[in-house]
């Protein structure tokens, strides 16, 4: 179980609700589990780990791994530090406070990096060759990348992100010729489903939604209001357009 922080009362709280950091659901979280397990890894690095709820339960599979999750938000490692702690893991997950850029953490025998491959590099082919620079031969990548799943029009673009662009993501299909390329074969290849994407989505804000319809005049409403704002537009922009690609990958022997 997630033990998500206890939030302030007069404050917006902030991701109570997820269990992940992403549009991923408990049965594909667990089929992932076990196909990395299957592996057998001693090591296990986590980057952009958030609080790291993948790599807990990756431990929990395989008691004599050691994991080492590293992010830059201090509120988040700390939320995965008492959730190691609640299942006794304190001794087997480490939480550092660290840039990925250019880590010396590895090689890994499971390299985890869901959502935050531009901690590695600021476009995938950089970030591939990092991941592949990290993990051991015979070991695995999990990869959790960004895809387009049509080309958005301009005017979508103008909805989502500040400054999106087409070339902010690959196809499907290109993505994972760049993971080949970049020295890797893909064991398993899944997409997030529009379920997932709407679980997360939605979760993301819900608390903080409740919290300002409940105050409207907090000093804290004006941002906070347009931050929901802005994000639920993007979000429901590129619902259907923008996918996210769970890739398993297995590195090739030189």
């Amino acid at each position: 179980m997630t033990v998500a922080p206890a939030p302030h009362d007069d404050l917006p709280p902030r991701l109570t609700r997820l269990t992940f950091h992403g549009p991923l659901s408990e049965a594909r979280a667990t089929g992932m589990v076990r196909r990395l397990a299957a592996t057998r890894p001693a090591t296990v690095l986590d980057i952009g780990c958030g609080w790291g709820e993948l790599l807990l339960r990756l431990l929990d599979a395989v008691p004599a791994a050691q994991g080492v999750g590293v992010d830059l938000r201090e509120e988040d490692l700390r939320r995965g530090r008492r959730n190691a702690k609640t299942r006794g893991l304190t001794e087997r997950a480490r939480f550092v406070r660290e840039s990925a850029a250019g880590t010396r953490r590895g090689p890994a025998d499971v390299v985890l990096c869901l959502g935050a491959s531009q901690a590695l590099g600021d476009d995938p082919v950089t970030a591939l060759r990092e991941l592949r620079r990290l993990v051991t031969d015979g070991g695995r990548v999990l990869l959790g990348e960004g895809f387009w799943q049509r080309t958005p029009t301009q005017a979508e673009l103008a909805r989502m992100w500040p400054d999106a662009s087409v070339t902010d993501h690959h196809g499907l299909a290109g993505l994972v010729d760049l993971a080949v390329a970049a020295g890797f074969r893909p064991e398993w290849t899944e997409t997030a489903s529009l379920d997932e994407w709407e679980e997360f989505e939605s979760a993301y804000q819900a608390d903080t939604e409740i919290w300002l319809a409940a105050n409207p005049t907090h000093p804290l409403a004006p941002e906070t209001r347009t931050r929901l704002d802005t994000h639920r537009t993007a979000w429901l922009t590129y619902r259907g357009i923008l996918g996210l690609a769970y890739l398993t990958l297995v590195p090739t022997t030189p």
